[in-house]
């Protein structure tokens, strides 16, 4: 077989000009020897004779370096494609790389950054480029590497030689201002933590794979499930969950979109393409489900050959895009875009299977406008295709016909080769259509064990998947992203009695909040006076106006009057610290701080109920980061009644107070209410804290951005707090939205004292 163009063949150079060169670099590695001439036969073909020259001088000292064999035999492999990409002159930026990596105690990542080297310069082509990376390299080997005394480094940077292994992958994923951002992030929160800094920059830990996608370019998934939710409930009348998979992580294949009974799987992350957004390649792939879930229906695959199941999926994929199409035909300019557009003749039959070029020319072909096509036999099946719809909507047996027509039609003997023809046949938009398909292969015993399994899956799912909220990082000034996880349930019921003898206790107290809230109740009606038109006349103003008309005078012509409604706009959600300390007995009083707050939530829920506003009731604690809880007491659609009232009776008192989950948690359903104002009050004992966090100002801080981010949202944030040395941090969080009750044991009368001022 010859040699390429650029590269010379082995025999071409001589043996008298391979010895020289083998003495030039001066090394007795037997591995060498086995490809030192068509290592020289490449690099021959693609250095000038200085860059000849210079790369052997540098392999002869990686050679030399005291490392073993690894560095020199890959830069002699390596080098010349990377320096035909980035230029020879980067040579001595590397060398200097490598030889403050070979002066630290990491001599064992030398041989990863060479072997990434080539891949890394095909995504950074120029040397600047290259320059930065490799800066950022030295960066992370400075900070990660350890020292004892201070001065020089005795201890190897637990890190530096996996993110070599990675950084081809997250060069694919990042830019290199986004990969910047990624590894400061991981020397900041995990130079002290050595196994935990493993994870994070070989991709293994959660947190480092949220970082990686909080720097991706393009459209996030999760930026946006709320808008793509009403584009689902808008065009198509349905809901489902969005599940985002990640694109990055799967290099050998690709996975497709699709759908089944927990939601709807799509990429995590779009970028713009042909001229088509981020969010319209979204819209696009959930039309191409949606419709799937309303035209088609699944038919037994046990019968068909792989090559009859394709055909089948290319017609009734064309089928959706025509029925989507009819109804929605501003869908044509993303579609069209989209869809590749394969060459007629690009695939040669007599080395590959063209079965999905010839699918996906008549795909193209069913998708475009009528037009004269290449080849009547295209012309014919189009021509089919649309006869059949001109009748209906179709459906998949119909469709599964016409397919297995054409594939008898147009089968060819290279069809079974094992190469298959993939240029230009993939259309992203859709999905990998496993819907369409149901299989005779079980058994009895198997159906059994899967309607057992069926079963324990809907048991499960009665405990709901965890939500992750981020957590801001005081130290470092930045957000860590789905830090926490929170889990919501309902509140376990207790005896309703129990509250009822709560609220006949304090019946005097009622009996006040009672004449009170008659104050507070919105009228029915309200006139509005002085109207030019108005349901009724004003008899007061007409009989002035009328005796400033005898009069000579200017008549007000504003004598009629209207009527409007005088309601009130509120919806409140009240969120309780369950806490630990809430067990503990209140200064002065018998009573534990968790029974008084249950005889306040008590009567101001009888007193909410009274005015008619829209509240809801929640209490959370944590234990770490990975486990905060979230219970519902009361929702917004239920009354006070014994349902609620039980889960009163039920509080209990436990573990800690990691506060900004919470808050973000309670602004996702209070935020969605429809009402002018929306008051969020937090009733709490102490400080956010948590055992998994030395630094008390770190959940503190944390918290004061939460209030910042509700105060964004339009959600009015105020704490009633029950510390009597609340003053040294409730302000930082709250600013001036708090009050601190220092008598307790006043708290039912204070609470809903406190509501109806706030919502005055």
């Amino acid at each position: 077989m010859s040699a390429p163009a650029d590269i010379s063949s082995p025999a071409d150079l001589g043996s008298e000009r391979l010895q020289a060169w083998r003495r030039q670099l001066d090394c007795s590695f037997v591995e060498i020897d086995n490809v030192f001439e068509s290592c020289m036969a490449e690099a021959h073909g693609k250095l000038s004779a200085e860059g000849l020259d210079e790369f052997l001088t540098q392999a002869r000292f990686l050679g030399k370096m005291g490392r073993g064999v690894a560095p020199a035999l890959i830069f002699l492999q390596e080098w010349p494609p990377i320096a035909r990409s980035v230029g020879e002159d980067a040579l001595n930026a590397v060398m200097h790389t490598l030889r403050l990596i070979n002066k630290s105690p990491n001599g064992k990542a030398i041989a990863p950054f060479l072997q990434t080297l080539a891949a890394v310069a095909r995504r950074l082509p120029t040397q600047k480029q290259l320059q930065h990376y490799m800066d950022l390299c030295l960066l992370l080997l400075e900070r990660t590497s350890g020292s004892i005394h201070g001065i020089h480094k005795t201890y190897a940077s637990p890190s530096l030689a996996v993110f070599f292994d990675k950084a081809p992958l997250l060069l694919g994923a990042l830019s290199l201002q986004g990969l910047s951002n990624w590894v400061n992030y991981g020397i900041r929160n995990y130079s002290h933590h050595p196994e935990q800094q493993r994870d994070f920059f070989s991709l293994s830990s959660a947190d480092s794979r949220a970082v990686l996608q909080r720097e991706r370019h393009g459209t996030l998934l999760m930026d946006h499930t709320r808008a793509l939710d009403l584009y689902l409930k808008a065009l198509w009348h349905m809901s489902d969950v969005l599940v985002p998979y990640s694109t990055t992580f799967d290099v050998q294949r690709q996975p497709m979109p699709y759908f089944d009974a927990y939601g709807m799987r799509l990429p995590d992350v779009y970028d713009e393409r042909s001229g088509i957004s981020g969010m319209d390649r979204y819209r696009a792939a959930l039309a191409h489900m949606s419709a799937h879930r309303r035209w088609s229906i699944a038919i037994f695959a046990d019968n068909f050959s792989p090559a009859q199941r394709l055909t089948i999926e290319c017609f009734e994929d064309a089928r959706m895009d025509f029925l989507t199409l009819r109804d929605y035909p501003g869908m044509r300019r993303i579609y069209s875009a989209l869809h590749p557009t394969p060459v007629a003749g690009a695939c040669n039959p007599a080395t590959h299977s063209c079965l999905r070029h010839r699918l996906a020319m008549l795909s193209r072909a069913l998708l475009d406008p009528p037009k004269r096509f290449e080849t009547p036999a295209l012309a014919d099946w189009v021509q089919r295709f649309h006869a059949l719809l001109a009748q209906g909507e179709s459906n998949t047996t119909e469709i599964a016909g016409l397919a297995l027509g054409y594939l008898a039609k147009t089968s060819l003997q290279s069809d079974r080769l094992p190469d298959t023809w993939f240029q230009d046949t993939e259309v992203d938009y859709r999905d990998d259509n496993r819907h369409l398909w149901r299989f005779h292969e079980l058994s009895d015993d198997e159906e059994t064990f899967e309607q057992h399994r069926q079963e324990v899956s809907t048991n499960e799912l009665q405990t709901l998947p965890p939500r992750h909220y981020p957590e801001w990082d005081y130290s470092s000034q930045t957000m860590r992203p789905d830090w926490v996880s929170l889990y919501e349930r309902l509140h376990p019921g207790g005896n309703p009695a129990d509250i009822d003898a709560l609220l006949a206790k304090h019946s005097a107290l009622s009996k006040r909040l009672k004449r009170l809230l008659d104050l507070l109740k919105p009228q029915d009606k309200v006139r509005v006076r002085f109207q030019e038109d108005g349901s009724e006349l004003d008899l007061d103003v007409a009989i002035r106006s009328l005796i400033d008309l005898k009069s000579g005078s200017q008549p007000d012509p504003r004598i009629n009057m209207s009527h409007t409604t005088d309601g009130r706009s509120i919806a409140v959600t009240l969120l309780l610290d369950l806490s630990q300390s809430l067990g503990e007995k209140a200064h002065g009083c018998e009573q534990t701080v968790l029974q008084l707050s249950q005889e306040a939530v008590s009567l101001l829920a009888w007193a909410v109920q009274q005015l008619g506003d829209p509240l809801a009731i929640a209490g959370f604690h944590s234990n770490t980061r990975h486990d905060v809880r979230y219970l519902h007491i009361k929702g917004f659609g239920e009354n006070w009644g014994d349902d609620v009232k039980a889960r009163l009776a039920a509080m209990q008192a436990g573990y800690s107070t990691r506060m900004g989950a919470a808050m973000r948690h309670a602004a996702r359903t209070l935020g969605t209410q429809a009402a002018d104002k929306k008051l969020l009050l937090v009733l709490t004992d102490g400080q956010p804290a948590d055992i998994d966090v030395k630094d008390e100002r770190m959940l503190i801080e944390d918290a004061k951005v939460a209030v910042r981010e509700l105060d964004n949202q339009g959600i009015f944030t105020y704490c009633i707090n029950l510390d009597a040395a609340a003053d040294t941090y409730v302000s930082d969080i709250f600013g001036k939205q708090y009050t601190v009750i220092d008598n307790i044991a006043r708290l039912p009368e204070q609470l809903p004292k406190l509501f109806m001022a706030l919502t005055r």
